[in-house]
C-alpha cells in the first residue's frame, strides 16, 4: 500500500491496481473564501497543489468522500467536482451524501444503508465510522460525515478518520480493530468561536498511543483555520515518544506501508 499526501485532507491511496482519491480539494491558491469572519481573513487554500498532482491524478480509479455538505469545500470543492464529473470517476460515499452528490452529476456508488457493517469493496471490505466534527453549538452547525475502515487481502488495514475530534466511539473502534495504518486530521481547526473541530496536537498524540500501528497526520498548513504546524506536531510526537509511529508527510510525499 502507498499513500501520497496531496494537500490538506486530500490523499491518494494506492492498493493493488486501484488508486483511490480521498476528499479532493483542487482549487488554486487563494481561489476559495476565508473560513473566519474576524481577524486575518486569509483566503484558501493557502498553498498551491504540488507540481506532481496533474500526473498522479491521471492514474486515479476511484474517489472516497468523507463529507461534503454545508460548505465543506476543503473536502470537495468546485474544481474537484468538475474533475470527477468530466471523467465520471466512481465516487464512493455514505447514503447520507449520495443524493447531494448525485445532484452534482457525479458517478456515485453509495454504500448500502447498513453502512456500519463491512461491505464488499474492490476485492476487500469497507465500513464507516461516525465522525464528530466539533461539539456544542459549533457542532450543531457542522456536517459530521464518516470515516472509512478498509481491509484488503495482502495489505495493511487502513482507517481514514475523516474530519473528527477524538471521541469514545473512535477510541473504542481503534482499541478493538487496531488498524495498521490510520490517517487522521491534525490541524486543530477552529472558527471564530467554539473549540477545535478536528484533532489537534494533544488528541493526535492520544490517538497514536491507543494503537500499535502507524499514524499519518495531515490536514495541516493548507487552510487558514488550522493553526497546528508540522514542526509543532513533530516536536510533540518526539516528546511523547511516539515519533517512530507518527508520520507527518509533506505535500506531494509518498509513503509505503507493508505488513
Amino acid at each position: 500500500m502507498k499513500i501520497q499526501q496531496i494537500r490538506n485532507a486530500t490523499i491518494i491511496v494506492e492498493i493493488g491496481l486501484y488508486r483511490i482519491l480521498v476528499d479532493p480539494m483542487m482549487a488554486r491558491k487563494d481561489a476559495l473564501p476565508p473560513l473566519r469572519l474576524f481577524g486575518a481573513r486569509q483566503r484558501n487554500p493557502i498553498v498551491e497543489l504540488p507540481d506532481s498532482t496533474p500526473a498522479v491524478l491521471n492514474a486515479v480509479t476511484h474517489c472516497l468522500i468523507t463529507h461534503c455538505q454545508k460548505g465543506h469545500f476543503d473536502h470537495l470543492d468546485r474544481a474537484a467536482k468538475k474533475w470527477l464529473r468530466d471523467r465520471q470517476i466512481p465516487v464512493i460515499c455514505s447514503p447520507h451524501d449520495a443524493p447531494h452528490l448525485a445532484k452534482q452529476g457525479l458517478n456515485i456508488q453509495p454504500l448500502p444503508e447498513n453502512h456500519e457493517q463491512p461491505n464488499l469493496f474492490l476485492g476487500g471490505t469497507i465500513r464507516t465510522i461516525k465522525c464528530t466534527h466539533g461539539k456544542g453549538l459549533i457542532g450543531k452547525l457542522m456536517e459530521h460525515g464518516v470515516g472509512y475502515f478498509i481491509e484488503m487481502p495482502g495489505e495493511p488495514s487502513l482507517y481514514l478518520a475523516g474530519d473528527t475530534i477524538l471521541t469514545p466511539t473512535i477510541r473504542d473502534f481503534v482499541l478493538h480493530h487496531q488498524p495498521q495504518v490510520s490517517v487522521v486530521p491534525a490541524g486543530g481547526a477552529q472558527f471564530d468561536f467554539g473549540d477545535d473541530i478536528i484533532m489537534g496536537i494533544d488528541e493526535v498524540v492520544e490517538f497514536t498511543r491507543l494503537k500499535r500501528g502507524t499514524v499519518v497526520a495531515n490536514h495541516m498548513e493548507a487552510v487558514s483555520h488550522c493553526p497546528v504546524t508540522r514542526p509543532a506536531l513533530a516536536k510533540a510526537g518526539k516528546l511523547a515518544g511516539i515519533d517512530q509511529r507518527l508520520r507527518i508527510p509533506a505535500d506531494g510525499e509518498i509513503m509505503e506501508f507493508t505488513f
